[in-house]
């Protein structure tokens, strides 16, 4: 007969978190966004699904730190939906040039751009998490038709493939405020004025 599981730490490897992660990459990768669960992550990585819960507050943060993005839906959303309605294009243009500003926090996001072209699976996981876990949830709290902050993002999209991967000039070197002053007003239109 076993003894009974006393509480604490588990036995084994001291990185719980990075054991968590792995885990959340292969089955976001085998399942997608919206099919992945925290129970299935948990039972992946044998670990209690509390445990998971303990390390990242939603399934939204994990694949965020699983796919290292330097940014949350957590952080995001109150970002882009607080504040006056007619400085949300600017917001938004702001968050996405600060997001790329550094090798840090730019790299692992062109790495999912990158993957997401050549790889279906990818690609899946990629457009899941980012119309459920922010478009939309932006879009609701702002009552905005889906399109029009789809078409915002799109057109975010653009500007950062532009910048970095296709390294277009005078783009790729422009400053952040002359960028700001360029899109800001466009993509505010699609907020609705």
């Amino acid at each position: 007969m076993t003894a009974p599981r006393r509480p604490g730490r588990r036995p084994g490897s001291a990185d719980t978190r990075g054991e968590i992660l792995t885990a959340a990459r292969r089955v976001f990768a085998e399942k997608g966004f919206d099919k992945a669960t925290v129970r299935g992550i948990a039972r992946e990585a044998k670990v209690d699904p509390a445990l998971v819960h303990h390390y990242f507050d939603t399934k939204e943060g994990m694949f965020a730190a699983a796919m290292k993005l330097p940014i949350t839906p957590d952080e995001v959303i109150p970002l882009l939906v607080e504040g006056p309605r007619e400085e949300v294009g600017e917001r938004l243009v702001r968050l996405i040039l600060r997001a790329t500003a550094t090798p840090e926090t730019r790299e692992p996001m062109i790495a999912l751009l990158r993957s997401a072209m050549t790889n279906e699976q990818a690609v899946g996981m990629f457009r899941e998490f980012i119309t459920n876990a922010l478009l939309f949830q932006v879009a609701g709290r702002l009552g905005v038709p889906h399109l029009r902050i789809e078409v915002a993002f799109g057109q975010m999209l653009g500007v950062i493939m532009g910048r970095y991967v296709l390294k277009l000039e005078p783009l790729a070197s422009a400053d952040e405020e002359e960028l700001v002053e360029l899109l800001a007003p466009t993509i505010q239109r699609y907020f609705g004025g």
